[in-house]
């Protein structure tokens, strides 16, 4: 598959679970209007002509983003889901729960493209520029913390990315 320019590719960064006030609860009301505020700004990306997104696959917001462009997909089936994967057996260390859905969001996206033959320090920063690279725009779900979500908007911006927060109640 061809793809498509930076022009029409947005990415994303959040936090993981960890720097989530709610960490893994999937019935908090904060994490449903995150997963809400997420679908709204992909599908603006979408409004606006961004056909290509890619998506880091960690633990958190990453998988919240995804199964957003999947969701939307149905609606918008030329739009293409790309998995930036830093390293082979990203997800080994989480549970099955986890390790099962990553699995589904992987095999659901059109593009997958790994970005280290092993765990590195510097393979989830490799990825990250990467897709920084190759966008005209990031969505970041981004609560404050200092980390990856920040480093990554902090670069985004630096490259000359539009950048657009989605803010959520600490």
């Amino acid at each position: 598959m061809e793809l498509l320019e930076k022009s029409v590719t947005c990415c994303f960064t959040g936090h993981r679970i960890t720097k989530l006030p709610w960490m893994s609860s999937e019935t908090d009301e904060r994490y449903f209007k995150l997963k809400d505020d997420i679908l709204k700004a992909v599908s603006e990306a979408i409004e606006a002509g961004y056909k290509r997104f890619i998506c880091g696959m960690a633990l958190g917001c990453d998988m919240m983003f995804a199964e957003a462009v999947l969701t939307l997909k149905e609606q918008y089936p030329d739009i293409i889901l790309e998995a930036a994967v830093p390293c082979p057996g990203q997800s080994n260390s989480w549970n099955k729960k986890y390790r099962e859905r990553y699995a589904r969001l992987i095999e659901a996206c059109d593009v997958v493209k790994i970005h280290s033959e092993e765990y590195t320090a510097g393979c989830m920063q490799k990825r990250n520029e990467y897709m920084v690279d190759n966008s005209s725009l990031l969505i970041a779900a981004f609560g404050g913390k200092k980390g990856g979500t920040f480093n990554t908007i902090r670069y985004a911006s630096s490259m000359g990315l539009k950048v657009e927060i989605v803010e959520f109640e600490s």
